[in-house]
């Protein structure tokens, strides 16, 4: 990637947090919770939002709460940010319901997972992303997350892909670098890494930015590794990045959902996520510990993170 590529602007901001959905404690979509969050992430730092993601508990949410909420936090954040929506379903005919809707909501783009469960092959699996591309006017960030979802988005599908005007991007889980490199070697599409301690090896390569979990309780963090490494400062970034690891291990790598961990966090420093909704379940107290346990670390180890 050249210095100039760098420089252009990406889609939807570089600096991109995967929201929660709050709340209330009766487990009612809580409006109010979510503006005050999205203001909170967009001053400090966060120039795009992804609403209804896996973070945002998107499966177990309603299509009426889904379009709420992109009407209340564009109400709350205005155009200081890029919202992204999540509008993948196992259904193609559904998802592209959704896409529709979160257009007239007032979304800026649309995150799009494979489709999960089913496992379709990769020309259907490309057949799907096509047709929802093609039913409104935002364009697409492609959520590769085969962990989740049962089937890769294989690097030629993307290749393929890269070709459709409104597909533009993508969220990266793949866990495979040598894939990522290909596609980013091959296509302009703009990578987003999707997993917090792949911030900086996806910059350093060419991605555009990341979609952070973390970044729900520290916003700036992962924006000064970007800051750095655009400075030049190499080794500031990689020394934020390793920082950032052990509140990374206990939000994504403890044996929990990052919605889970993310949610509990939040509540320890008193600010707006609620419970979450079943099927899963609340983080018990001795987790809850550990994690403000590794937040109060990393913000003694920076000096710069505060609530």
């Amino acid at each position: 990637m050249t210095t100039a590529d760098r420089l252009a602007p990406p889609p939807f901001g570089r600096a991109l947090c995967a929201m929660v959905t709050p709340f209330t404690e009766a487990g009612a979509l809580d409006l109010d919770g979510a503006q005050w969050l999205a203001d909170r992430l967009v001053a400090r730092g966060c120039d795009g939002l992804v609403l209804s993601g896996t973070t945002g508990e998107s499966p177990t949410t309603t299509d009426a709460e889904k379009a709420a909420l992109i009407t209340a936090v564009r109400e709350a954040v205005g155009d200081r940010a890029a919202l992204v929506a999540g509008v993948g379903t196992a259904d193609t005919r559904h998802t592209v319901e959704l896409a529709r809707a979160a257009e007239k909501a007032g979304a800026d783009g649309l995150l799009v997972v494979a489709p999960y469960y089913s496992r379709p092959p990769q020309d259907a699996l490309e057949e799907h992303f096509r047709e929802v591309a093609d039913a409104c006017g935002l364009p697409l960030v492609l959520y590769d997350i085969p962990g989740r979802t049962g089937t890769r988005i294989e690097p030629d599908t993307l290749v393929r892909l890269a070709g459709h005007p409104r597909i533009v991007a993508v969220k990266d889980c793949s866990y495979d670098l040598l894939g990522t490199q290909s596609v980013l070697s091959r296509t302009d599409l703009a990578y987003y890494a999707g997993c917090d301690e792949q911030v900086l090896a996806l910059y350093a390569v060419g991605a555009r930015g990341y979609v952070s979990t973390v970044a729900n309780v520290v916003p700036e963090l992962f924006r000064a590794v970007l800051d750095a490494f655009d400075a030049g400062d190499t080794g500031r970034a990689a020394l934020l990045q390793r920082r950032a690891i052990p509140l990374v291990e206990a939000v994504m790598a403890g044996g929990l959902p990052g919605t889970v961990t993310a949610k509990a966090l939040l509540g320890a420093l008193g600010l707006p996520a609620g419970p979450v909704r079943a099927p899963l379940r609340p983080a018990d107290r001795p987790t809850a510990d550990r994690l403000l346990a590794a937040y109060e670390q990393l913000v003694a180890r920076t000096g710069q993170l505060q609530v």
